[in-house]
């Protein structure tokens, strides 16, 4: 479906109805642990550095750090807040298990949804956590910022089916069957062989259901994606992917996927990672605006919306700290489980995003979704209800 030649809103209204719309970025891993860089982020990045610390081993001092500062702190708070308000996002959902070794994955999500509940308690007056629709459209109601907690991977459930119960008490609403290579429940998009859902994943795919969790496939092979969605008993998403069809990224879904997401109800969240939306340097807006209509054409205008998948500059999701380039990103001979190989996967330097380097750059998308001809009802839907029914659908 073409788009209408003419926008539908100049820049500066398209600006007012992101102020008041529902903005919900269904993927921004570290909402609470790297969407800015406090003074005392950048105190610790520079004793970390001196004692030969890689930015592996910096991560989680500094996730522990912000969390501390935003207690204690009123210039921290302000810096955190600020940065949610210039973005005018409602919801975001973030990241508090990826990738990561199976033997500290465990401990390593509890301690991130620890942080995150601290830093909202240190906030109630202006964030709160999500666990069922009504929380969503309160935010909204009263101008809070919320997140979502969801898992980009299950290794933290280990082979204890009953973590799953334990985390969704401590709030957990979304989880990710697969990262990028395979765990116990199947194979991820970038791994040797692209395999489905093992016998463990199809009973994970049920627990899930039974706990009211949403079922994500972005990083899951392909046949992951299919056999979940047999399995479930609850729709299927996809909170942050592309299309393979506008760009052939191993991360990006195939049209046939997209497509019966959004038969079950389901919906697809476009990503804003240069190297993801196009094949080589140079990604715009343009670019992210080619997926978004033409998944819209695929699904339809009731199951797109936007998971940024993007915190920082450059090539990756990244985020705002500043480490200093004598900074390994992590021990020589380490094995990387992110299963990004750097060249095949354009994760390169010379791949950024023109209009979109941090949280707070979020308008720029809807200006660009009504330069694309997208109605106001439409970008709405785009920017946030079109979650917001999916969520309420599976979470209540």
């Amino acid at each position: 479906m073409a788009r209408r030649s003419t926008t539908s809103l100049t820049p500066d209204e398209a600006r007012e109805l992101h102020k008041q719309a529902l903005v919900i970025d269904t993927q921004q891993p570290p909402i609470t642990s790297g969407i800015v860089f406090t003074p005392g982020m950048r105190k610790a990045v520079e004793e970390l550095a001196k004692q030969g610390r890689t930015r592996a081993e910096a991560a989680p001092v500094l996730e522990n750090t912000l969390a501390r500062e935003i207690q204690t702190s009123e210039e921290a708070r302000k810096i955190y807040i600020d940065m949610w308000d210039r973005s005018g996002v409602t919801i975001a959902c973030g990241t508090y298990s990826g990738f990561d070794r199976i033997a500290t994955a465990f401990e390593n999500a509890v301690r991130k949804i620890a942080n995150a509940q601290a830093i909202v308690s240190a906030l109630d007056d202006r964030m709160l956590i999500a666990r069922e629709a009504a929380d969503i459209e309160r935010a909204h109601a009263e101008q809070k910022h919320g997140l979502v907690i969801d898992f980009q991977n299950t290794i933290a459930f280990g082979d204890d089916f009953d973590r799953v119960d334990l985390f969704q008490g401590l709030g957990l609403r979304m989880v990710q069957l697969t990262y990028n290579l395979q765990n116990l429940v199947g194979d991820g998009c970038t791994e040797t062989y692209q395999g489905g859902l093992t016998y463990f994943g199809r009973e994970l795919v049920r627990r899930l259901n039974e706990a009211k969790i949403l079922v994500d496939v972005s990083h899951c092979a392909e046949q992951v994606g299919w056999d979940a969605m047999d399995i479930s008993s609850a729709p299927v998403i996809v909170s942050h992917s592309s299309s393979k069809a506008v760009a052939y990224h191993d991360r990006g879904k195939t049209d046939e996927l997209a497509k019966a997401v959004a038969e079950q109800g389901g919906y697809f969240g476009v990503v804003v990672v240069p190297g993801f939306i196009r094949d080589r340097p140079g990604t715009s807006m343009a670019d992210l605006m080619a997926h978004i209509e033409h998944l819209v054409d695929v699904c339809g205008i009731d199951h797109v919306g936007i998971g940024t998948d993007k915190a920082g500059p450059g090539p990756r999701t990244s985020s705002m700290v500043e480490y200093p380039d004598s900074m390994a990103a992590s021990l020589p001979g380490e094995f990387n489980f992110s299963g990004f190989r750097i060249q095949e996967h354009r994760q390169t330097p010379e791949y950024n995003m023109e209009g979109f380097e941090q949280l707070g750059d979020w308008p720029n998308i809807t200006v660009a979704l009504a330069g694309a001809g997208f109605n106001e009802e439409e970008i709405r839907k785009l920017l946030g209800v079109n979650y917001l029914r999916v969520f309420r659908d599976v979470v209540g």
